[in-house]
This record gives C-alpha cells, structure tokens and sequence, in this order.
C-alpha cells in the first residue's frame, strides 16, 4: 500500500532520491560498464550497515555561465559524511564521477573542506574517494580556489588524523596534491591513473608519445614514483584494503592504536631464527623470515613493498600491540641504502611517531650506495632524512641488529645514539666502521704489499679479516660501551622484544630539553 505523504515530507523525499541519483540512472550505468562502482556503493563497502550519516546531501553549485544554470544535481558531484568502520568513527569522502566527471567546483570543494574539519574536530580518520575529471572549468578560479582549502585542510589535519586516499579513476592537474599530501595512496589497477600533466600534453611540450597508465598508472606510482602504498585488482579490494590499514592504526594522534588478542603466545621462541643467518657473511638470506617469525603469526602487513625493495616497512603485532617493523632487506642491494629506501624509511617513521606506534627496526646494511647517480641526486641530503626521523621519534624504538651495521648506516638506523630506547643483536652481527674486508686492506696495507704470490696475499687476507673481526666487528664490543643492551640467542627474540615493548609502552621523552621553536628544518 503506497503512503500518502504531506506535501512538503512528499517533495524532501524527492529530492533525497534525486541526490541518492547522482547523476541519472545513464550515468550509473556507464560507470557500472566502466567496472566501477558509484560514490554510493563505495561507502556502503566501507562503512559498517546502518551507520552513514550523510551531510550536504541537497548542496548545489551557483556557478551560472556556459550552461551551468540548467546543468544541477543535488550534492554536487561528491557524496561526504560520517561512519563508522570497524565499530570505530570515520569521515568518508567520495567524488562521483556520475555527475559531470566528478569535477570540482566551489561548492563540491566546500563539502570536503567541511567534512574534513568534522574529521579533526571530532578526531576521526579521513578516507578521501578520489574519482574526479579534475578542476571543473565553467566555474574558473572558484575551482582553484577549491583546490587550495582542501590542500590547506589536508595539512592541517596532517599528524592529527590518519588520512587515506583512494584513486578509483582519473586523478590529474592539481588533484593529485590532495593525494600527495595524505598519508597513504590506494590505487585501483586498470582503472585509476595519477599525473601532473596527461599524455597530449606532454606530447604536445616535448614530443614524448606515453600512455596514461605508462605515465601514471598504478603499478609506475607503487615501484618507480613511490607516490602510491598499495594497489588493488578492483574497488572492492581496494575498499578491503582501506579498512585492514585502518584497523592497525589509531583514531587520532591522541589516542594508542587498538590492541587485538591474537592468539599468538608471547614467550613463542623460533629456533629457525638460529640459522636464518647464513655462515657466508656475503651470502643474502629473506628478511621476511626473520620479521614473520618475531611478530605475531599473519599479522605484518607491508606498505610500500614494490617502492625500494631494498628497505622494508609495514605494520604488525606483538602480542596483540600494533607496531611499525622497519628493516634492511639483505636479498636485494645486500640490504644498503640508497635515496629511494632513505625516504621510505623516514617517511613511515615518521608516520608512526605521529601516531603513538612503536617502531621496531631489524638492521643488516652494509652502507650506503655508492656511485655518482647516488651521489649528485642527493643521497646526503636524503640519507640525512632517517637520521632527523628518528632522532625526532619520541615512542618507544626497539632495534635489532641481525648482522651487518657498518659506518654511517649502523648509525642511522634507529642507533642507540639516535635515541633508540632497547637494543639487541644477535651473536652474528658485525659493527664497524666498515666490513672486516675493506677494513682489513686499509689496517693492513704493508703486509699485504709484501705478499709475493697471489695465494699468499688472500692468505693474508682472510688471517688480518678474522683478526678484525674478532676483535673489532662484533656485537660484544659495542655491548662493553653500553650500545647495545643484550646479545640474544635469534630463537629468542620474539620474548625479547615482547618484554621490552611492554615496559617501554609507558615511555616519556626524558632527553635534552631544546629551546621553544617552531619546528625543526627537516632536510626535504
């Protein structure tokens, strides 16, 4: 039986309907043909049954020359509102490209605008659903002007609230900056590409003939730019990865991170851990082994991990606390850095301080990588980007030195002299200036240069390495200073590290008081 409403409840039910419509059944239909989802269905995947409470839903641009007057749709191309994800509040932001591509326009922009000061005020993550044609041009500087307070937002929001982007279709011009500006960038395969300037431009400024996904598709942002985290097969999974990424971090910078019993028994000892170092101190082994034996059983989830696969980093448990695990990857570049891992790393440390995580870092570099690209693209300056990260960390930093650790990289990765607050090393781990090799040609330079065959010389080689790094290059040395806290057996560093992070989750920041400033000049 249909009811009868009061004509003014009768003509607010028609324009909730139109809203819900976007931009006509057509519309969703070719973006259904697309395979793609709408704003609509995307933040019913994300959000937990009956919690959206949608805001400026009736919201019209006033945009009047070139047509734009008859050319309307309630919410203006972009549907905002409050959820909750997980049982926990979140601010859902979606474009929909149904209603003239998604474009952004004064008003569209004013909606994220305020939906992201709803996020800071009530401290709630921000999940942005990027699917947009970019600046709508009947509407001008108003579309610039747009931009510009949602940038302003997104730093405003930076280190207080946890910020996602999702590119689900076209992200170009000065759209990608929102993006950019977040903390972590889902793309969506075969269907979302992320660029300054598309294709016929580039052709037209410099003659250069490139698709959109070889310009800025997906798999370019997660391995070569490094401007994307994670990529997905489709908006489904891609909505599934939104919602694991949120369930390891916390509402706002003034809350902990959820704890979650995982089963996992805390004094768990691995005695595969006892071997996992090959004897052969050139030989590589997997650091994964190393990091999925220590933290709880399926529970690291890795950010990042097709950017600099030289470095590692993603979040996982101990004994049911999230913590950030950051490590050197000996099977590829035999784990040393270079600029592309040095702004991983300090990103995500970052991140994390930012957010009460504690940082866990598994060291095994040789240094730094050497030769003239590294050298006059800046590896100083960016190298220098983990040293102030880490200094600048004030949770709880517990570091375990697995094998190598020499010069200037031993420092830089979360160092007690950077002010890590436990540090471990298993009995394999050398630490020195450099390798017991280069170290051995420089200390011995005369002997060698007596040797009158090639035999001997090697002979005296391998004699004058285990000679330095007997008495130099291992981890009892730096342990008699003070600089490391304990040598472990490897099988037990799981309990080790338990142990440790749970007196330290108490921490305060007792170091060197510095002078009131600003902010530090860090070396971006």
């Amino acid at each position: 039986m249909e009811v009868a409403y009061p004509p003014k409840i009768a003509d607010l039910k028609k324009r909730l309907e139109e809203a819900r419509l976007g931009g006509g059944l057509k519309a969703i239909e070719a973006q259904h043909a697309k395979g793609k989802l709408t704003a609509r269905e995307r933040l019913d995947l994300l959000f937990d049954p009956n919690t959206f409470l949608e805001i400026d839903a009736l919201v019209t641009h006033r945009a009047t020359e070139f047509g734009m007057a008859e050319r309307k749709a309630y919410g203006d191309g972009v549907v905002t509102g409050l959820g909750r994800v997980g049982g926990r509040p979140v601010v859902g932001i979606a474009q929909d490209f149904t209603f003239m591509g998604g474009s952004l326009g004064e008003m569209h922009a004013a909606k994220i605008v305020k939906a992201m000061q709803y996020a800071v005020s009530i401290g709630a993550p921000i999940v942005f659903l990027n699917d947009s044609g970019g600046a709508r041009i009947q509407e001008g500087v108003d579309s610039l002007k747009g931009y510009g307070d949602i940038f302003y937002m997104n730093v405003m929001a930076s280190g207080i609230v946890p910020q996602i982007a999702v590119i689900m279709g076209p992200c170009a011009g000065g759209a990608v900056y929102s993006p950019a500006l977040m903390d972590f960038v889902i793309m969506v395969d075969k269907t979302s590409y992320m660029f300054i300037t598309g294709p016929r431009v580039v052709k037209a400024a410099i003659g250069e003939e490139v698709t959109e996904e070889e310009l800025g598709g997906p798999l370019v942002h997660v391995s070569k730019s490094g401007v994307a985290h994670f990529i997905a097969k489709d908006d489904k999974e891609a909505i599934e990865l939104v919602k694991k990424l949120l369930s390891y971090l916390p509402s706002n910078n003034m809350e902990a991170p959820p704890r979650v019993d995982t089963g996992d028994d805390p004094l768990r000892t691995d005695l595969k851990l006892n071997t996992v170092v090959p004897e052969d101190p050139l030989k590589a082994y997997n650091m994964y082994d190393v990091i999925n034996s220590v933290v709880d059983r399926g529970t690291f989830f890795e950010v990042s991990k097709d950017y600099a696969k030289n470095a590692i980093t993603g979040f996982a448990r101990l004994n049911g606390w999230v913590v950030g695990v950051i490590a050197n990857q000996p099977a590829v570049f035999s784990g040393a850095l270079d600029i592309n891992a040095s702004d991983k790393i300090a990103r995500f440390v970052r991140f994390l301080d930012a957010f009460n995580i504690p940082i866990i870092t598994f060291v095994d570099v040789p240094g730094y990588i050497p030769g003239t690209f590294q050298e006059h693209n800046g590896i100083i300056r960016h190298g220098a980007k983990v040293l102030y990260a880490y200094s600048e960390a004030t949770v709880p930093k517990l570091t375990v030195i697995v094998r190598k650790a020499y010069g200037g990289a031993y420092i830089a990765m979360a160092s007690r002299h950077l002010g890590a607050d436990f540090v471990a090393a298993w009995p394999t781990a050398e630490i020195a200036v450099m390798g017991p090799e280069g170290a051995a040609e420089i200390i011995w330079r005369a002997e060698l240069a007596k040797a009158k065959t090639p035999e001997e010389r090697q002979q005296l080689m391998a004699k004058f390495t285990e000679e330095y790094r007997q008495k130099i290059a291992n981890p009892y040395v730096a342990a008699s200073r003070g600089y490391i806290d304990a040598v472990i057996e490897p099988a037990e560093t799981r309990p080790t590290l338990v142990k440790s992070l749970e007196y330290l989750l108490t921490k305060r920041d007792v170091r060197f008081r510095t002078p009131p400033k600003k902010h530090g000049l860090m070396p971006v």
